[in-house]
């Protein structure tokens, strides 16, 4: 395929995105919001100069933590633009930076819309997160003389598939590129395949996230609330389908008291999560009422055996509370979500036989002991009953977590020494 027919069928299908965006915006009202600038029009200029990062959502914006924190401590002298994709990305860049940051939406990827993002924020150097590959956007930049990275970059087997029907248009977008961080030796191997020239490998800049500073006392009064004593086990970040085969797990569970805290991936199934428990006449109480009024849900919560874990931004405060993890997304053929802040905050992980999306570090995290991993929803109820009877593995577990994400820190200087290397610092005073 060429950039033309690339193009020629983004125009074709422009006209259907208000009718997707009025969809999605029927489970989740943000995507009712800020329309304009998906489609290249922002509403305020500075003339200050900028370093620009696009996240696509959430796991992306939290990957960029260290790399904002880094970029702003060596650089004062530029703002910070983040781009996003979804509104649960664009929520998190608030939770996480505040007003210290700049946010929008990037634009859809055709001519026009590209050419009035940058020519709006007209950004000194550009970052794009992982595998994100917009092919105008690539070659705008390319003819702008605007240098664009590819940081912590990935590529799974089966993105590189998709990749390869298009090789020559990936190969152009991927050669156009000033330079390529990979994740991984694998990673950078498939970029290569793919047509990449200028790659080195970096390691995985999630290995760099510090929990937030009140995670840990925010997720030991959550198991205040809970009770000291009480067994917690959590599903994170878990997808559709998967809640059905974690209840029927924990119905074969001969554990006192246990209580479990199920957070879905997607905040717009918070309440079809909770339907779900509700059909099923499980005692349960959500995160959120807890927020809202502890006191009078404390004896509840006493009382209840699941927490739906319903809130934005509080993944590490869950961690903090619980005794093992279970990483969603793995159960069925989704790919499964990061483990690492789980192995950051030192706890025990399960995780299910399908984890393409992050196959290096699921492998590693395997091979040093912080995880186990779990063909179905038997195995992973005979797995957890095993662990809380068993503490001495639980706290080898602990130390392995530990050990293994601390081995694998430095990405962020990696990723900074490289931008060093193409920010055009010297017209900034």
């Amino acid at each position: 395929m060429s950039r033309i027919l690339y193009t020629l069928l983004l125009y074709l299908l422009l006209p259907f995105v208000p009718l997707k965006l009025l969809w999605r915006g029927l489970r989740q009202p943000e995507y009712l919001h800020y329309w304009a600038e998906r489609f290249g029009y922002f509403p305020r200029r500075s003339v200050t100069p900028l370093i620009w990062m696009h996240c696509v959502s959430v796991g992306e914006t939290r990957a960029a933590a260290p790399l904002v924190e880094a970029l702003q401590q060596r650089y004062p002298q530029y703002r910070i633009l983040l781009t996003h994709a979804t509104p649960t990305g664009r929520a998190t860049s608030e939770q996480l930076f505040g007003k210290r940051v700049e946010r929008a939406y990037l634009p859809y990827d055709v001519p026009g819309a590209v050419q009035r993002f940058l020519c709006h924020f007209q950004p000194q150097l550009g970052l794009l997160m992982e595998t994100e590959l917009w092919f105008n956007l690539i070659a705008a930049c390319k003819q702008r003389d605007i240098p664009l990275l590819l940081v912590n970059a990935r590529m799974s087997e089966k993105s590189a598939r998709g990749y390869a029907r298009v090789a020559r248009l990936s190969a152009q977008g991927l050669q156009k590129l000033d330079a390529i961080a990979a994740q991984s030796e694998a990673d950078a191997r498939r970029l290569r395949k793919l047509g990449a020239e200028r790659v080195e490998v970096s390691g995985n800049l999630k290995f760099d996230i510090s929990p937030p500073r009140n995670a840990l006392g925010q997720g030991l009064r959550l198991r205040e609330l809970i009770g000291i004593k009480r067994p917690v086990f959590l599903a994170a970040s878990t997808r559709e389908g998967e809640e059905v085969i974690i209840l029927d797990a924990l119905q074969a569970l001969n554990i006192p008291d246990l209580v479990t805290i199920v957070v879905p991936r997607h905040p717009q199934r918070f309440d079809e999560v909770a339907k779900l428990l509700k059909q099923c006449g499980i005692d349960y109480v959500r995160r959120s009422h807890l927020q809202i009024n502890a006191n009078e849900n404390e004896s509840r919560v006493k009382n209840a055996s699941i927490i739906l874990g319903d809130s934005m931004g509080e993944m590490f405060v869950y961690y903090a509370a619980c005794d093992i993890a279970f990483i969603g997304g793995s159960l069925l053929p989704l790919g499964g979500q990061n483990l690492i802040e789980a192995c950051i905050m030192g706890k025990p992980v399960l995780v299910g036989p399908h984890t393409f999306n992050f196959t290096q570090a699921t492998e590693q995290a395997l091979r040093a002991g912080a995880a186990l991993c779990v063909k179905d929803g038997v195995e992973l109820a005979t797995t957890l009953q095993h662990l809380i009877n068993d503490p001495v593995t639980c706290l080898a577990m602990h130390q392995a977590a530990l050990a293994f994400s601390h081995s694998a820190t430095g990405a962020t200087e990696r990723v900074m020494s490289l931008i060093a290397r193409h920010l055009p610092t010297e017209s900034v005073n």
